[in-house]
């Protein structure tokens, strides 16, 4: 395992807390309707490149993984922010997760470059 359990758990969270989003979000929407599969889709799969990048089998398949999880999480920041900016969706159940997100962009970005740096 590659990662820390606490490490793991917190991207299972934020997928978790990204689920709960999309069950609330109002459904009378199609813009909303769109843009919230787009971001459960990108949320959730957070969590699913951590258990993958900690199976890699090498350190080239470990940070290809964790480019994957990257371009999820940066992309569930911007389904984020086109639901609080043009759909007018507010509140800290989206704030929270957009935080959350970048922080594991940067936690994330740190590992990928620690590794690459030692290929």
């Amino acid at each position: 395992m590659r990662f820390s359990p606490e490490l793991r758990e917190r991207s299972k969270v934020f997928g978790s807390s990204i689920t709960r989003i999309y069950v609330a979000l109002p459904r009378g929407r199609e813009e909303v309707r769109i843009l919230g599969r787009q971001m459960i889709r990108a949320g959730t799969s957070v969590a699913a490149h951590v258990r993958e990048a900690s199976g890699a089998p090498s350190d080239a398949e470990f940070c290809s993984k964790l480019d994957g999880l990257l371009q999820e999480a940066d992309e569930t920041r911007l389904w984020l922010e086109y639901l609080i900016e043009d759909c007018g969706i507010v509140g800290t159940s989206l704030t929270e997760p957009h935080r959350e997100a970048g922080e594991l962009l940067a936690i994330f970005t740190t590992i990928v470059s620690k590794v690459r740096r030692s290929l």
